[in-house]
């Protein structure tokens, strides 16, 4: 049943940014006046096709859904048969450099206007997400710097020397600002309120590289979200936690006196205490509420394959249930936000790429077509909102794949006409070939990259 899930929202997810992407290439070219001959989508032996008979463009669905294409009429692709003298005004080929560029932009343009309206959707029809309250900081970290005890809840931040607050409203909205402010390497200073009040924070982001900026940034920072109920959800046979007692539904309330309600910081805790006695204080599931007890541990030592350190470890299944908040925006806010989301993806694609190409960013960072199927499949079962905002994330993705300068690509085409425009020259054909056969090279060369990426996550090797 996951299998097909996830063949299903896979389908559904390429076949809609596949159908945006060429629609954005075709409307354009009729706009300015271009003869279009084919939409298709997917490749290969057609399974469908319908000819409009106002335009004379062939719509057809193909049996390799994975892409698509517009053909439009273009004196260099007609194998050698003229075109009638009324119809070259309607060549793709006889098209001022502007249009044509404007032509070819359409089509990643497509995919980050649909990246907007998908995230404008999701703010105005509201989600729930966990509230920001952070839990207790990691020592020498940002967060644990700038004063943060754990418990308060962040409401606004701004900049250092500015006036004006932006509104914190969840954790993944704090996560985004900070992301912002990370790459512009500020000072920001974060309100956040406990039980005494509201305070300021001042959080120094001056220092983050952007090496530090991947999926565990906020931890990087020293961010948790706090505030929830660490429980045990199992224990594991002849481990630690078994021989000191910990049962299912045993909630964590500390460890070694220190308040703990995030799971990523008790574990590195227990990591950080390999053969160390430690003491937790339990709040039993049986009894009533508000009666603690002491409980000695002493966690396992063993080999970290992926240090080859000796760690610590006891055996525990963790589940953590933070505070969470439903978030929704009005019309014209939601559409500045999905603006504001979407140009924020764009540029981080965009510099991790670019940390991929001189080596300061792993290559298993790329992802194919396993992966996206999985993702997709897994947002579709966690209902409509986690879905749309993976089909806008996909989207921007797509949207500047096509925009690097790779001939073969969108982005290898603007840069022909910028040249063109520049120089007044168009691009030898000699030179278009054998730039292609290198653009070609990268794309299978990277394909082959995020195939193994996929089978490695698949097989776990």
């Amino acid at each position: 049943m996951n299998l097909l899930i996830e063949l299903l929202a896979f389908a559904v997810a390429i076949g809609v940014l596949v159908v945006v992407h060429e629609y954005g290439h075709y409307s354009v070219a009729r706009l300015c006046g271009v003869k279009v001959l084919r939409f298709s989508i997917g490749f290969g032996k057609p399974l469908f096709q319908w000819v409009s008979p106002k335009t004379g463009t062939e719509w057809t669905i193909a049996a390799l859904p994975l892409g698509g294409y517009v053909k439009m009429l273009d004196e260099r692709e007609t194998g050698g048969a003229p075109i009638p003298a009324e119809a070259l005004p309607y060549a793709f080929n006889r098209q001022s450099v502007w249009r044509r560029f404007a032509i070819v932009a359409a089509g990643p343009i497509a995919n980050f206007l649909l990246a907007i309206v998908l995230f404008a959707l999701v703010f105005a029809t509201g989600v729930t997400e966990p509230a920001a309250v952070v839990a207790a900081p990691a020592p020498n970290t940002p967060a644990a710097l700038a004063g943060f005890d754990g418990g308060e809840t962040i409401v606004a931040v701004r900049a250092e020397n500015a006036g004006e607050s932006e509104r914190v409203r969840s954790w993944s909205d704090l996560r985004w600002k900070l992301l912002g402010a990370a790459f512009d390497h500020k000072r920001i200073v974060l309100s956040a309120k406990d039980g005494h009040g509201t305070s300021d924070f001042q959080l120094d982001l001056r220092g983050i590289t952007e090496k530090e900026v991947d999926d565990d940034f906020m931890s990087h920072l020293g961010f948790e979200p706090g505030g929830g109920k660490l429980t045990v959800a199992g224990v594991q046979p002849d481990s630690a936690a078994q021989k000191a007692g910990l049962a299912i539904g045993d909630r964590l309330r500390a460890v070694d006196g220190i308040p703990t309600d995030n799971a990523t910081a008790f574990i590195a805790y227990v990591k950080s205490h390999a053969g160390v006695p430690v003491m937790l204080r339990v709040e039993r599931g049986g009894q009533a509420a508000g009666t603690l007890e002491d409980v000695r541990i002493v966690p396992q030592s063993q080999r970290d394959d992926a240090t080859g350190q000796q760690i610590g470890r006891i055996g525990a299944e963790l589940a953590t249930q933070v505070p969470s908040i439903d978030v929704r925006y009005g019309p014209v806010e939601s559409l500045q936000l999905g603006a504001r989301r979407t140009w924020d993806l764009a540029v981080y694609s965009v510099r991790m790429f670019g940390r991929m190409i001189v080596g300061e960013a792993s290559l298993k960072n790329l992802s194919g077509p396993v992966t996206i199927a999985d993702y997709a499949g897994k947002s579709a079962r966690l209902g409509p909102s986690a879905f749309l905002s993976f089909l806008a994330l996909v989207s921007i993705s797509l949207g500047v794949l096509n925009l690097l300068p790779i001939p073969v690509l969108d982005g290898g085409h603007l840069l022909y006409y910028l040249v063109e425009a520049v120089t007044g020259k168009v691009v030898s054909d000699r030179w278009q070939l054998v730039l292609q056969r290198a653009g070609l090279a990268c794309i299978v060369a990277l394909s082959a990259i995020a195939l193994f990426n996929d089978l490695a996550r698949l097989i776990h090797f």
